[in-house]
């Protein structure tokens, strides 16, 4: 096979394209925010789609660009959120037909995998842990806050959900509160920022979790109370994050003794925050330390690299590499 693999991804908030070779190093990656319009707090799919369909083709052009075409043998796309069967968003319809498209003129073949399971695999190939036979994931990014049990399999992962917010997700937590702050969608890495390295002087309520679960529209309740424009209530925003690695850390802990697992990976774009993982690096530090013979310390929390924690094209990349490799040497 040809030595390179290109992956395309179209989620709801970005627009991305990554090339691998066949050891994994990214060989070129293009990732940028669909644009949303000032007070908007996402995307209807329709505009999604209709935005992602616009831009991918500038996306491509610039991958053939910076790569020879006739070096690329593998073709990889994310098709749905999660690979389940009635997981669907017409937004990837767009890097789909742009991926058969693509297929068809250089002649390569086309690899579909979930957007999940893109995130799962750039945090795996980029931490610095050698992939254990199970691990717990966190997919914490825009949409989606869910705990996963995972497992590598011959075209992908196998996920089962452990875990979870059964209400909003912490991406939309963020980007509610950053709207109403006044700063344009997504507000995430805005956020971060005001919290990084600042002091608590207000911490909101504690996140409350049973088993791995929680809710998350009670805190968001306090925080629109709280915040506003021009810089009202934005002491409670470090509070906030604290409470987010908070929960991570105590869920982290008590799934991992559950379960039986001992590494924990960190995905999606929350995951990228220098804040949750600064704390979560305190907490982690600060529970060692204490602890006695009584308690449980027989986990590790494990990140990727920040700029490949939210959406990207290079795990769906790198997935496509390694399903042509694994199903060649099958068939």
């Amino acid at each position: 096979m040809s030595k390179l693999s290109l992956g395309i991804d179209t989620s709801n908030y970005k627009t991305s394209v990554a090339v691998t070779d066949e050891n994994g190093s990214i060989v070129f990656q293009r990732s940028e925010f669909l644009e949303v319009e000032k007070g908007e707090r996402g995307l209807r799919q329709s505009i999604a789609f209709f935005k992602q369909t616009n831009a991918i083709p500038e996306f491509i052009r610039d991958v053939m660009d910076n790569v020879n075409p006739s070096d690329i043998g593998v073709v990889a796309v994310s098709d749905r959120p999660r690979r389940l069967d009635n997981s669907y968003m017409p937004v990837f319809l767009a890097g789909v037909n742009a991926a058969e498209i693509v297929s068809s003129v250089i002649g390569a073949p086309v690899y579909r995998f979930s957007h999940q399971e893109g995130h799962i695999e750039s945090v795996i190939s980029t931490s610095n842990l050698s992939e254990p036979n199970r691990w717990i994931m966190y997919h914490l990014s825009g949409g989606t806050t869910e705990i996963l049990l995972c497992e590598r399999n011959l075209l992908g992962f196998n996920v089962t959900e452990i875990g979870g917010t059964y209400d909003i997700s912490f991406g939309q937590l963020l980007d509610r509160a950053g709207v109403k702050m006044g700063f344009d969608f997504p507000c995430g890495e805005k956020l971060d920022e005001i919290a990084y390295g600042s002091e608590l002087p207000i911490i909101p309520s504690r996140i409350k979790n049973v088993d791995g679960h929680f809710n998350l529209s009670g805190i968001e309740t306090e925080i629109l109370r709280k915040v506003g424009t021009d810089g009202e209530g934005w002491d409670i925003i470090p509070g906030l994050f604290y409470r987010i690695s908070q929960l991570l850390f105590e869920t982290a802990i008590d799934l991992s003794k559950m379960y039986g697992i001992r590494t924990i990976f960190m995905a999606g774009g929350v995951a990228s925050s220098r804040t949750i993982r600064w704390n979560i690096s305190k907490m982690y530090d600060a529970y060692m330390e204490k602890a006695g013979p009584d308690d449980y310390t027989d986990f590790e929390i494990a990140w990727g690299d920040r700029r490949l924690s939210g959406d990207n094209a290079v795990g769906i990349s790198l997935l496509g590499s390694r399903t042509h490799r694994n199903w060649s040497n099958y068939r």
